[in-house]
């Protein structure tokens, strides 16, 4: 009887192949989103993220049927899954939103500076050391968050609140990298589907409670909206995310996180043709610093590595 998945054995090319098709998809998010901005935006998270679920569970179950799926063995490992999920969906309903009131390119830019928090966090909690080129991405980058908050007040014809739009960015940002922290942690120990389905499934039901709490349930969805959060759940959440979640297990999660800058600069093209959205000459400026100071964070190998 097998026990261990064939996907625990390292192959360069399913690793590398996966995050290519999954930053493809990761670009679409946004795009998708502006789409549905007439649409609530917690109910989109819960349509995106329960569909994820419907999506992926003849798969896990398969995998539990033939014992491929290793069971959470303690309650600590259950408790880290819950609080990935929790997280995951709390960074869908901030990210999702954000987009309703800030500009793709600036809310793309700054949920993208999760490298920085990760820096941070590894600093702060594991005491890891970086060379000094990685803070002084850490520092220019923080700048230019600042001045693109600041630029972006200019913009108030377009986007009257891109300051809470920004805001919500940043707090999905610093969700995702905590979400992602974690699953570094626990997909050592699990295979692809035996990590992702209780993930997303705690993210639904994490969505799910806030729908129903901040809004109700509503009477009726429309085929628009079911549509846009169907494309969510196939694209960005089971191919992005869920690309991600694959080669989290094999690549730092920090330089992982920074791949995801091509995001923004995919989606700021798309936008400018589709939505004709062309960020202030300012702004630009200060999303070009804060995706300099970030790829800085690649040279972020520890002085003791």
């Amino acid at each position: 009887m097998t026990s261990v998945s064939s996907e625990e054995t390292y192959s360069p090319l399913k690793v590398y192949g996966a995050l290519f098709i999954g930053l493809a998809a990761f670009s679409l998010a946004p795009i998708l989103v502006r789409f549905a901005a007439s649409y609530s935006g917690v109910l989109l998270a819960t349509i995106r993220t329960v569909l994820a679920v419907f999506i992926l569970a003849p798969i896990y179950i398969s995998y539990k049927l033939k014992k491929e799926v290793r069971p959470v063995e303690s309650r600590k490992e259950h408790v880290l899954v819950a609080v990935a999920g929790l997280a995951l969906g709390l960074h869908f309903i901030a990210w999702i939103n954000s987009i309703y009131y800030t500009s793709v390119s600036s809310a793309s830019v700054l949920v993208c500076i999760h490298p920085i928090i990760l820096i941070v966090a590894e600093r702060t909690l594991m005491k890891t050391s970086f060379r000094p080129i990685v803070w002084t991405g850490v520092i220019i980058s923080f700048i230019g968050t600042l001045l693109l908050g600041y630029f972006d007040l200019d913009a108030s014809n377009t986007f009257p609140q891109a300051g809470l739009g920004n805001t919500l960015a940043i707090t999905a940002a610093v969700i995702f990298a905590l979400y992602f922290l974690i699953g570094r942690k626990i997909r050592q120990k699990r295979t692809w589907i035996g990590y992702v389905f209780p993930v997303y499934a705690y993210a639904a039901i994490t969505c799910t409670i806030f729908l129903l709490v901040t809004e109700g349930m509503p009477s009726q969805i429309d085929g628009r909206l079911f549509l846009i959060g169907l494309a969510l759940a196939v694209g960005p959440q089971i191919f992005g995310h869920g690309s991600l979640n694959y080669a989290v297990k094999y690549v730092s999660a920090t330089l992982l996180s920074t791949l995801i800058l091509a995001e923004p600069i995919l989606a700021s093209i798309m936008a400018y043709f589709l939505f004709q959205e062309l960020p202030l000459p300012l702004s630009i400026l200060a999303m070009m610093i804060i995706l300099v100071g970030i790829g800085l964070t690649w040279k972020r190998r520890s002085k003791t590595a």
